[in-house]
């Protein structure tokens, strides 16, 4: 996750297994469309944990596992998760006409586009490697470390941010911090149980639940229980997923569990990205790139961004679904998963979308697995179980975009 100062062809039996799969989900929205572009939002693979993801003072009963991953990298098991999505992808769009089954990709028609951090361009490349292998497929991204107004707007100052007004609209959404903690509450009971520390006080050192503008009001500072326990049970299901031992203490750990602590970790998008203040700035950037793509007449087929949960959770709240993947809370989003907006026509020439939500769970991400999770969603003021306009959408999707700072 990056906070932006607001505080961030093998195997074919099995890829033809996921592309059916996938299509028999979408196939009755689409009956005599055809697909011409897929526009996506992708949150990098698994990685190792973030200096500081799990807060200094944390107690567990046992040490936490060695990764030799280092910190913050994109791991081997997120490599070869995300070209197993990738090789998913690729069958479905071959199935549909998108890309060609034989062959490379026409020049151009592929355009991944990452930001600036190690993991993120490195989830780019491996996410190349699935969709179009042997194939030169380029992987774009600013220079390492220089912030990237389409995934860190804030950082970039890229929209007009009121701090105080976002707070307002956070405390709307949520009923203030003390309530989202209170609705939290039993999750981060179970946590303490799986941490294992034997405090009834608790295992980690949060303070007070506090929201406030940032000191130079171009962000917003959060404290207290789902500040310090967000990262510790995202660090548990990148573990899981990773093939380490998630137990640390308490109680033997499993992928149902995990899903329960997952919720801590989407809490903390609840503030920083999911109440209609946050979700139009922190979409504004990629949004414009998106509305770009599925607009213009001529382009990339397939057109990828990959950046950060912060980023996949924005998306989501703007166009008004939850994220919901097998093997995650609501709203958690999955390491690899992608929002895709599927551009489609008629023989008359007009212009649909449908979107999906596309991940591997946990277990599968662990297991090594081919096949993925493909979920048609709802976008909020399109119509219901039928594509929506592409006008519609590009309205809809434009009214609720801040603007950017010109």
């Amino acid at each position: 996750m990056i906070l932006s100062r607001l505080a961030p062809l093998g195997a074919l039996a099995l890829l033809a297994c996921a592309a059916s799969s996938a299509t028999a989900q979408t196939t009755p929205r689409t009956t005599g469309l055809t697909l011409d572009r897929v526009v996506g939002l992708m949150r990098h693979g698994v990685r190792a944990p973030l200096d500081g993801e799990v807060p200094k003072g944390t107690r567990t009963a046992k040490p936490w596992p060695r990764w030799t991953t280092p910190e913050s990298e994109l791991t081997p098991r997120g490599a070869e998760a995300l070209m197993a999505e990738a090789r998913a992808d690729r069958a479905r769009w071959i199935a549909q006409g998108l890309l060609p089954a034989t062959g490379c990709p026409a020049e151009g028609a592929v355009r991944i586009a990452t930001n600036t951090s190690s993991r993120t361009i490195a989830s780019g490349e491996a996410y190349a490697r699935g969709l179009a292998p042997q194939c030169p497929v380029s992987v774009t991204h600013l220079p390492i470390g220089q912030v990237d107004p389409r995934f860190e707007p804030l950082r970039a100052r890229a929209t007009r941010f009121d701090a105080a007004a976002a707070v307002a609209d956070i405390n709307r959404f949520t009923g203030g911090m003390d309530a989202l903690v209170a609705r939290h509450r039993p999750a981060l009971r179970l946590l303490d149980s799986v941490l294992g520390c034997g405090d009834p006080k608790g295992c980690d050192p949060a303070g007070p639940a506090r929201l406030t503008p940032s000191a130079d009001g171009h962000g917003i500072d959060l404290s207290g229980p789902i500040r310090t326990a967000s990262g510790t049970a995202q660090v548990l299901l990148l573990q899981y997923a990773e093939g380490l031992s998630p137990s640390v203490g308490g109680v033997p750990v499993d992928g149902a569990m995990l899903a329960r602590l997952g919720g801590i970790h989407a809490a903390l998008f609840d503030v920083y990205s999911r109440s209609p203040y946050m979700a139009a700035h922190q979409s504004a950037a990629f949004g414009e790139h998106m509305l770009d793509a599925l607009t213009a007449s001529q382009g990339a087929r397939v057109d990828m961004l990959v950046g950060h949960d912060t980023n996949v959770t924005a998306l989501a709240a703007l166009l008004g679904f939850d994220l919901v993947a097998p093997g995650y809370a609501t709203n958690d989003a999955a390491p690899g998963g992608a929002i895709l907006i599927q551009r489609w026509h008629d023989r008359r020439g007009r212009a649909f979308v449908t979107l999906a939500y596309r991940t591997q769970s946990p277990e599968q991400i662990r297991g090594h697995a081919a096949n993925v999770s493909v979920k048609p969603v709802q976008v909020r003021g399109c119509p219901v179980a039928a594509p929506c306009p592409l006008d519609r959408f590009v309205t809809l999707m434009r009214e609720r975009l801040a603007p950017l700072a010109r």
